[in-house]
């Protein structure tokens, strides 16, 4: 039986940061995988709820959680009803949010028999894959570390030019969101908090550095994030593990709201190569 609890941090950020925990609640201490969703993501999008639960059926315990500044609220999880705060998100607050994660897995907490406080997966797609990058890179308590169709560059996707001219003029530009139809904001505090922190944030000097088990997947038919990036990664850290998941759109067959009770194919071929890797590394 897979338990599924909830539970809030207090966020560093402003913000409070909410999780929750999938787990085979045997008194037993289990690997832990923290999740970091990406761009327009949120803990409970599409499939990733069942990816949790195929983690933990596999003994792990899994934990997924929202950035404190994605949009959403205690309250509403799912999709964007505080676009203020989602406008002042920026990469240095969503490290902070997965510090004080992992902080809380790394202490006293009401699951302390069910994790094993020595085995820390970072797992973190798209937008998210540079963040668990980074953070692996310069945090000792982490051992391993997975990307789902990873980023491999922040700079080159902020607008430049003209564009950047007029986002600092008028302080915030939007983006469309094709799926809730909202006008998203971002405020151009996320590119100058980029450019005050752009060696912490340059995602090529933090793969250089992993000396940890690490694995690239992706799949051959993202649009979102080429798979070039997959392999630009693995060449900045020949000892990664590359996978190239064939036919795999840039969310491995999912969608939101994802109606089925099983994994889609190409997600769970991710799923099933996390499992090997940890297992075996």
């Amino acid at each position: 039986m897979i338990e599924n609890k909830p539970f809030i941090l207090k966020g560093e950020t402003g913000k409070d940061i909410l999780l929750d925990v999938h787990y085979k609640a045997n008194k037993s201490p289990k690997p832990i995988v923290i999740f970091c969703h990406g761009y327009k993501g949120f803990k409970d999008w599409g499939a990733w709820h069942l990816m949790a639960n195929a983690f933990a059926k596999h003994n792990f315990t899994f934990i997924k959680f929202n950035f404190s500044h994605n949009g959403g609220t205690i309250n509403q999880p799912i999709d964007f009803p505080d676009l203020e705060a989602f406008g002042n998100n920026n990469y240095t607050k969503e490290l902070t949010d997965l510090d004080t994660v992992i902080h809380w897995v790394s202490n006293n907490n009401p699951l302390n028999s069910e994790i094993n406080k020595t085995k820390i997966t970072l797992l973190g797609h798209s937008r998210g894959g540079g963040i668990v990058s980074i953070k692996a890179s310069e945090d000792a308590r982490i051992t391993s570390l997975i990307t789902l169709a990873g980023v491999s560059d922040y700079k080159s996707r902020f607008p430049s030019g003209d564009a950047l001219t007029h986002w600092k003029n008028n302080n915030v530009y939007y983006v469309k969101n094709g799926r809730t139809k909202q006008n998203m904001p971002h405020f151009y505090q996320f590119y100058k908090n980029f450019i005050d922190h752009q060696n912490r944030l340059t995602i090529s000097t933090a793969v250089k550095k992993i000396n940890i088990p690490h694995m690239v997947i992706h799949g051959d038919a993202d649009t979102s994030v080429v798979v070039q990036e997959a392999h630009i990664q693995h060449q900045w850290n020949p000892n990664s593990v590359l996978k190239i998941i064939p036919n795999a759109n840039h969310v491995f067959g999912a969608s939101h709201p994802w109606q089925s009770q099983e994994l889609p194919l190409h997600l769970n071929q991710v799923v099933n190569s996390c499992i090997d890797f940890l297992n075996h590394k």
